[in-house]
């Protein structure tokens, strides 16, 4: 019986008709994070479990119950696959004593793995750009990656999706507002669901973020964490409004934003588009002032944000049409001599530029033809044993236009590729 082995349910494969909107995302983000000073770093997909249960946070879902973890069978350490990537960032930092020299800007890009429920625009391997800024306190910085990642909407040309942003202000407050939280909670208790009641003691400012219909109201009268924000928390959060307000960044104060990760104070900020349903969030990040000292470090500010590349991709699929991957050229070709020269010409023009598939694997020139027609190229090339001996190639058009016959050198003055 034949096999019939399949990907991983919610680890897809990316095929060739999809990867250019991918390879167009990856080629604007790079170029908008140049422009605003940030380098690239590369941490690997597999790193300590310790790592995200030290810096993520014990009790959060990606813990409890998301990340793929196995021990490793030569030493028995627990091993995980990253399911986000600034803690295995901070890690890097600190290893690598990037921060001697002074404040650093970061990027990177990589598939993520958290398994739960696959769904559209959410899966079990999925691809982030993320970036991340270290050493710099004031709400500039938060203000930087709110307006960058502005800026690298509009490169994509996709619909501006709003900007929701709220504060978490410090430990303390957020300790004060914990309690006053728990009790409200508590006196409420029959209202809240399964997941509310389990992470009410653990983690009850997770219940804030809950997308259940029923709990909304009460959600909606809950305490504010605004209302206990000291003076350094207040002012950070007006000034990373100012600074909004001036590039003219429109933006919604949510006061029930609080992210999922316990690292967040400060900042916490999402891009959501209303073009996705439930899973609307493309962008969502904040400040971590506390991770780095958290992992042995001396005390910095860190900032950063994380991109879910396939939700960009689907806006990508709504707003644009299907973009093309087709070569310049079919080079279709027949006879012992024109077997020769081809290889060559074929290398020849893509010294100038030219991307060229070169037919394979033999037939006449009426089924390269057809060949030449399905890969989307602009001309077919033809040399047969005449062309050869006369050192000359047939250029047809195939999307309209006459077939002339031009030496390789009157070809690239005459054409220019499309690439």
């Amino acid at each position: 019986m034949a096999l019939n082995i399949q990907a991983v349910r919610g680890m897809n494969d990316i095929l060739p008709e999809a990867t250019p909107r991918w390879a167009r995302f990856e080629a604007a983000a790079r170029e908008v994070f140049a422009q605003y000073g940030y380098r690239e770093i590369r941490m690997p997909v597999v790193e300590p479990t310790a790592l995200f249960v030290r810096g993520v946070g014990e009790h959060t879902d990606i813990v409890e119950k998301e990340m793929y973890t196995f021990v490793d069978a030569l030493n028995g350490e627990s091993l995980s696959l990253r399911p986000e990537g600034t803690a295995g960032c901070v890690r890097a930092v600190l290893e690598h004593n990037l921060l001697y020299p002074g404040p650093q800007r970061l990027w990177y890009s990589g598939p993520m793995f958290r398994h739960e429920r696959p769904q559209k625009g959410r899966y079990r391997q999925f691809h982030q750009f993320g970036l991340e800024a270290f050493g710099y306190p004031g709400p500039d910085i938060d203000a930087e990656q709110i307006i960058l990642s502005a800026r690298l909407w509009r490169a994509l040309s996709i619909p501006m999706p709003a900007l929701h942003i709220n504060s978490l202000g410090s430990g303390a407050e957020r300790a004060q507002h914990r309690e006053e939280l728990i009790r409200y909670l508590e006196a409420h208790r029959e209202f809240l669901d399964e997941d509310a009641r389990r992470r009410l003691y653990t983690n009850p400012l997770r219940v804030l973020d809950s997308k259940n219909p029923a709990m909304q109201n009460l959600i909606a009268s809950a305490p504010k964490l605004l209302d206990h924000l000291g003076e350094a928390s207040r002012a950070h959060f007006d000034g990373l409004r100012r600074h909004l307000d001036r590039a003219g960044v429109a933006y919604e104060v949510n006061p029930r934003l609080v992210r999922g990760l316990d690292y967040y104070n400060f900042t916490v900020f999402e891009w959501v588009s209303d073009r996705l349903g439930s899973q609307g969030t493309i962008c969502g990040g904040g400040r971590y002032d506390g991770l780095v000292e958290i992992f042995g470090g001396k005390p910095a500010p860190g900032c950063g944000f994380g991109i879910g590349v396939e939700r960009v991709i689907l806006l990508l699929e709504e707003s644009e049409p299907a973009v093309a991957s087709a070569p310049d050229a079919y080079l279709v070709f027949a006879g012992e001599a024109a077997g020769e020269c081809a290889p060559r010409l074929a290398e020849q023009l893509r010294d100038a530029g030219w991307r060229i598939v070169q037919h394979c694997g033999g037939g006449g020139f009426k089924a390269q033809m057809k060949k030449a027609d399905a890969s989307g190229a602009t001309f077919a090339l033809l040399v047969g044993d005449d062309e050869a001996q006369a050192g000359t190639i047939t250029v047809k058009p195939l999307r309209g236009g006459e077939q002339e016959t031009l030496a390789p050198d009157a070809l690239l003055r005459r054409y220019q590729p499309k690439h």
